[in-house]
């Protein structure tokens, strides 16, 4: 009986603890809202360059996710300093401080890994790349999130590895291999932080 009632103190005690840890400073607007951008971006692709190979079609393909990657930060981030100002509190503003910190490493290599096959004429990797140092990201700051977002980081990273070592040559900048991760997965994380929000509000 008292092993029983210590086991379900520790469960309320682990509950209450991951209430406080999880960071509420993530949108799930925003989070869907930059996965729509990047579907529209696979269409603009598909329209423009839908298997590139010529150095005008490697230009515009890199435009085009370049563009995408630029509106998605905005969004969400964007979001993320409306809410900071408007919301945040004491622990909360740590929180934040400790999610950048936490994303850091992953945004850092991704960007130094893409401007190094840029250099070299690889872009055919970058696609592994992206999905793997987002991947990388979400895994890191996976305490503050809901716990299926850690699937997603998994199948994130696991898509990266993928298409990191495809043979293929430049057939994963086919047009719909961003759209698939980076569409639909965002999406899917929004969908997963307003489950959560609903959860947590509801009595």
């Amino acid at each position: 009986m008292e092993v029983e009632r210590a086991l379900a103190d520790l469960a309320e005690v682990r509950d209450r603890l991951a209430s406080v840890q999880e960071f509420r400073g993530y949108s799930a607007s925003a989070a869907a809202l930059s996965g729509v951008v990047a579907l529209v971006a696979g269409a603009v692709q598909w329209v423009v360059a839908p298997h590139p190979q010529s150095p005008a079609d490697l230009h515009a393909y890199l435009v085009i996710w370049l563009v995408c990657l630029a509106a998605a930060l905005a969004i969400n981030y964007g979001a993320l300093l409306i809410w900071y100002a408007r919301n945040a509190r004491l622990h909360e503003r740590r929180q934040t401080r400790t999610v950048g910190i936490a994303i850091l490493p992953a945004i850092g290599l991704g960007a130094v890994m893409t401007l190094a096959m840029i250099g070299h004429g690889l872009t055919g990797m970058l696609p592994g790349i992206w999905y793997a140092s987002y991947g990388i990201g979400l895994f890191a700051s996976r305490a503050m999130l809901p716990r299926g977002v850690i699937y997603v980081a998994c199948a994130f990273g696991v898509a990266g590895a993928a298409l990191i070592l495809s043979p293929e040559g430049r057939a994963p900048l086919a047009f719909w291999v961003m759209p698939v991760g980076f569409g639909v997965g965002q999406i899917l994380i929004g969908y997963l932080l307003s489950l959560d929000r609903k959860a947590r509000t509801t009595p």
